[in-house]
C-alpha cells in the first residue's frame, strides 16, 4: 500500500513539474521575437519618411527627381487684374513697384506648376535681373525700352507675348487689355522647346532651417504687417499670421489674395520686406531700383518679426544678420521691395 501511494506521488510531482516548466519557457521564446519585430518596423518607418530629394527654393522634401527648370512669370497686380491665376503655387514672389504706385509681381515656379498663369504683364530691367539670379526661363507680355534691349541681347532665355499673342498667350474675354493675357504652363514649356531653351537644370538651394531649429526663431511678436505703397487702399498690402496653420495670409486692398479658378489662398512661410533706393527715370514713371547695395529689412517667420539686413548674393536677395545668412522656414516666400521701411507697420496681436 505504501509503495502504491509513493508511486502515485511521484507521478503527480512529475506532471506538475512538467506543467510549470512549460509555462515558464513560453515567454522566454516569444519576447525577443516581438521586440525585434517592433524595432524593425520603427526602423523601416524612419527610412520611409526620409525623402529622396528636396526642392531647392522651398526646402520641402519630395520623392520625385527635382530637375524642372525654374520659370519666372511677370504677373499683373493692377486692381483690375485681381484675383490672379497661379500665384498660390509660386515658390517665390517678388513684389516691386512698376510705374506709379502699382506693384508688379515676379512669380518664380518650380516645386508646383500651375495649369494657368496670369494676367501676364510687361518686363522691366530690374525684374529681369531678379530672374537671372535663379537662371529662370522668363515669361512676360511687353517690355520697357531697357528691358527690350536686355531680352533681345539674350541676357535671359525668354518668350514674350508681343511675339506670341494669340499663339502661346491667350486673351481672356472677361477682362480688358492689358489685364487679360494668360498662358498655360503647357504653352510655357512649348515655347521653351520651340526656342531650344533648356527645360531642366540644377538649381542652387536657398538656406533653410532644419525642423529642430524652427523653435529657436527669434524676434518680436508681429502677427500682422501692413505695407502702404501709397495712400490708396488698393495699393496697401497686409499679411496676417494664422497660428493654427503657422503660415501668413496675404491681402491686397483688403481682399484676400486667392487663386481666380480654385479660390485657394496664398499661404506663406516667409515674408521678407526690404528697403532700397527708387528713382523715377522718365515722364512715363519708369524706375531705377537699386538691387545691389543692400540695406535694412524685416523678416517675418512664425509670427515673429526680425530686423535684418538684405544682401544681393549672386543675384538673389537674401536676409543676413551680423554678416551671417538667416535660414528660411521651409515653404513659400514673398519678398516686398519698398522705397522706405517707414511704409511698414506691425501689430503684435490678431485683435
Amino acid at each position: 500500500m505504501n509503495r502504491i501511494i509513493f508511486s502515485i506521488s511521484l507521478i503527480l510531482l512529475f506532471i506538475i513539474g512538467s506543467g510549470c516548466s512549460k509555462e515558464e519557457a513560453k515567454p522566454v521564446s516569444v519576447e525577443p521575437e516581438e521586440e525585434e519585430t517592433v524595432e524593425t518596423d520603427i526602423k523601416d518607418e524612419i527610412e520611409e519618411a526620409v525623402p529622396d530629394y528636396v526642392y531647392p527654393l522651398t526646402g520641402i522634401g519630395t520623392d520625385n527627381l527635382v530637375d524642372q527648370r525654374t520659370v519666372a512669370v511677370m504677373i499683373n497686380n493692377d486692381p483690375k487684374a485681381r484675383p490672379q491665376s497661379g500665384l498660390h503655387k509660386a515658390d517665390i514672389v517678388y513684389e516691386v513697384l512698376a510705374e506709379g504706385s502699382i506693384t508688379r509681381l515676379l512669380a518664380i515656379f518650380q516645386s508646383e506648376l500651375p495649369e494657368k498663369v496670369g494676367p501676364v504683364r510687361s518686363a522691366r530691367d530690374y525684374y529681369i535681373e531678379l530672374s537671372k539670379g535663379y537662371d529662370t526661363f522668363y515669361v512676360a507680355h511687353g517690355f520697357s525700352p531697357d528691358a527690350k534691349e536686355m531680352l533681345q541681347a539674350g541676357e535671359i532665355d525668354n518668350i514674350n507675348g508681343m511675339e506670341y499673342d494669340g499663339i502661346l498667350f491667350k486673351r481672356a474675354s472677361f477682362r480688358k487689355a492689358p489685364h487679360n493675357s494668360y498662358i498655360t504652363f503647357e504653352n510655357i514649356m512649348k515655347g521653351a522647346v520651340e526656342n531650344n531653351y533648356a527645360t531642366t537644370h540644377d538649381q542652387k538651394p536657398l538656406p533653410f532651417l532644419k525642423a529642430d531649429q524652427l523653435e529657436s526663431i527669434v524676434g518680436e511678436a508681429a502677427v500682422k504687417a501692413k505695407i502702404a505703397y501709397s495712400k490708396a487702399e488698393s495699393t496697401i498690402v497686409d499679411y496676417q499670421y494664422d497660428n493654427e496653420l503657422q503660415k501668413y495670409y496675404r491681402y491686397a486692398g483688403n481682399e484676400s489674395t486667392t487663386d481666380l479658378d480654385s479660390e485657394e489662398p496664398v499661404l506663406l512661410d516667409n515674408v521678407f520686406i526690404l528697403e532700397t533706393s527708387h528713382k523715377v527715370l522718365d515722364n512715363a514713371g519708369r524706375r531705377d531700383i537699386d538691387l545691389v547695395s543692400g540695406g535694412n529689412a524685416y523678416l517675418l517667420q512664425k509670427g515673429k518679426k526680425q530686423e535684418v539686413q538684405w544682401k544681393n548674393v549672386d543675384g538673389r536677395i537674401l536676409p543676413y544678420v551680423n554678416d551671417q545668412p538667416v535660414g528660411l522656414v521651409p515653404g513659400k516666400t514673398w519678398i516686398n521691395i519698398v522705397p522706405s521701411l517707414e511704409a511698414v507697420t506691425f501689430t503684435e496681436t490678431a485683435n
